[in-house]
């Protein structure tokens, strides 16, 4: 079931903000209500609406100046924005749609006209957004540009799956690789560039690039150590001043069929949840690396292990552990543990994971893009 559209509704009458807001929520759309821009300011602190409906008539910071000091923070200045107030002055209207307001309504306007516009607005955003959807991804068909694999790596002694759901669709920021070597070592690479929807999608495809690239040399040179290979990785973007200041996380594992064995290294990424069968127990391993590009050296380290039969591996995003509460964004690994746990330790865990509800559970309360890859030793 999609969200609701959020509405931000900003006006200094409290009777303005009960009438509107209920007949919004009984239409549907999930209302935050703000007295006067200070405390509208504070409610995009915590969470960004998808439209925001302001008075022009405030005491102390007007409608304008509010909406000028949204336009001065790129955060907010594409916000959608209309201006709802009783002054219906042709100057003051030219005024706010100069200041790239989407409509100027006035206060005497039926309610149901007004969800009506905005209605409108969304489903026309909306439908732009669906068709631009489809266009990029024929483009990236074309050219064969994925940040998810098309299928899953088949390496003996393991078996490897991964799930991926993009934010309302929008293509984002993780990306998931498997690099396969030869029939010895196999690389398992999950990151998840900083960023929203677009900027975030496009600079993953050149975090790929400089991934296997650097696997590929590294191997051909005879060194397979993952914290050599992420050093080399974090060299090479904090000296490419196109996409050093765009932040990213990496876990990268190479895994040695040969020996069975698997080697981790990782940079500014959630830790990886093991889930030991002889034991019955789930423990994390993190890494001390930062994020890609921060820092020249990135203090990355690497961890060296043997899986045994029936032991199992995940690497997630923090797409899955992040959800939205009334009091904002709420980051809550050990609630995620928990309640994975449940479904570990057997040998259709991936599947159950799957069919069971809870990745589709976890995608309902997403305000990101959430990914998962899955290793189990056989």
């Amino acid at each position: 079931m999609p969200k609701p559209p959020k509405i931000l509704l900003v006006d200094d009458s409290p009777l303005i903000l009960m009438v509107i807001g209920q007949a919004l929520e009984k239409d549907g759309f999930a209302t935050r209500r703000a007295a006067n821009a200070e405390e509208a300011m504070a409610l995009l602190k915590n969470e960004s609406p998808d439209l925001i409906l302001s008075d022009y008539q405030m005491p102390g910071t007007d409608g304008f100046a509010f909406r000028q000091s949204l336009m001065a923070i790129p955060e907010y200045k594409n916000i959608p924005f209309m201006f709802l107030t009783s002054v219906t002055d042709h100057a003051h209207m030219i005024a706010g749609i100069s200041l790239d307001a989407i409509d100027y309504i006035d206060k005497d306007t039926p309610i149901a006209f007004i969800i009506s516009k905005i209605n409108n607005y969304l489903n026309s955003i909306r439908e732009r957004h669906e068709h631009t959807i489809r266009e990029l991804s024929s483009a990236a068909m074309a050219l064969n540009l994925y940040s998810v694999p098309q299928e899953t790596p088949r390496i003996n002694g393991f078996e490897i799956d991964f799930w991926h759901k993009s934010f309302e669709n929008y293509p984002g920021g993780d990306f998931i690789d498997a690099i396969s070597i030869n029939n010895r070592y196999t690389f398992i690479i999950l990151g998840d560039v900083m960023g929203k929807k677009w900027g975030a999608w496009f600079f993953s495809f050149g975090y790929l690039s400089y991934i296997r690239a650097a696997v590929r040399l590294c191997v051909s040179e005879g060194d397979v150590s993952t914290q050599s290979i992420m050093q080399k990785i974090n060299s090479v973007i904090y000296h490419d001043p196109v996409v050093s200041e765009v932040l990213s996380t990496l876990s990268l594992i190479m895994i040695d069929s040969e020996n069975e064995t698997l080697s981790y290294t990782g940079a500014g990424d959630l830790p990886l949840l093991y889930f030991s069968h002889s034991e019955m127990k789930l423990n994390m391993i993190g890494s001390s690396g930062l994020l890609l590009g921060i820092s020249k050296e990135g203090g990355f380290d690497e961890h060296l292990f043997t899986m045994q039969p029936g032991d199992q591996l995940m690497l997630i995003t923090d797409g899955l552990i992040d959800k939205e509460t009334a009091a904002g964004k709420k980051t809550d690994l050990n609630s995620f543990i928990n309640e994975v746990a449940k479904y570990l330790g057997k040998a259709d865990s991936f599947a159950t994971l799957k069919n069971d509800g809870f990745l589709n559970e976890k995608a309902r309360e997403q305000i990101d893009d959430c990914s998962l890859i899955f290793i189990q030793k056989k």
